[in-house]
């Protein structure tokens, strides 16, 4: 209610959908719900952008409107966070699905186990640097070249750019795991039957 109430009574000029996200954001956060993968909406709704302006828009008949129904708001904004709930588990799932083939992959090259962390960036997909390998695989800076130096010598990972600006990018091999990993994405409505069904989530979810 308070990302609604500040969008709709805009008192700036510009970054009001931004402002009020981050508020409703801030109210989570001072209720203990502070990981930020919890306590925003914001890649869902950049993923179902034309649906967030609708909703505002019906809901607020284009000003702060206290009188009119705020349910179909509140929906969409539950929704949102049982959404991305079920997208961070899917991607959970994914993730350990892929370490765990590519921690076999490492050792048919002899290589040390730690390296499968490098591959899991890469995959993510992510560039991976000499700096986030080490602080991922707790390795000297010596340690993390040559772990990375290996890595791409067996093709697992192919090299970008010189000195500075060097990092890595996933090769075919660790794509085609990546891929054959992928969980199908999807789940239930949380107000299929226009109310929330905690046996139904809690199923879906876990």
């Amino acid at each position: 209610m308070s990302h609604l109430n500040l969008t709709l009574m805009h008192p700036f000029s510009d970054g009001n959908g931004r402002t009020a996200r981050c508020l409703q954001t801030a109210v989570l956060t001072k209720e203990g719900i502070a990981a930020p993968d919890f306590s925003s909406i914001e890649e869902y709704i950049g993923r179902n952008q034309q649906e967030y302006y609708d909703i505002l828009a019906s809901t607020g008949g284009g000003k702060w409107s206290p009188d009119r129904n705020c349910k179909p708001w509140v929906r969409f904004c539950i929704t949102g966070h049982y959404r991305q709930a079920q997208t961070l588990i899917r991607r959970s799932r994914e993730m350990s699905q892929v370490y765990e083939e590519l921690v076999n992959e490492t050792n048919k090259y002899g290589l040390h186990e730690r390296t499968a962390l490098a591959h899991l960036e890469a995959a993510s997909p992510s560039r991976v640097r000499n700096a986030s390998y080490r602080v991922s695989a707790g390795v000297s800076n010596n340690l993390a070249s040559r772990d990375l130096k290996a890595l791409v010598d067996a093709g697992f990972l192919i090299p970008k750019r010189e000195r500075r600006g060097r990092h890595y990018v996933a090769s075919d091999i660790v794509m085609k795991v990546r891929n054959r990993n992928r969980l199908t994405r999807g789940g239930v409505d949380p107000f299929a039957d226009d109310e929330i069904n905690p046996k139904l989530i809690q199923e879906s979810l876990f």
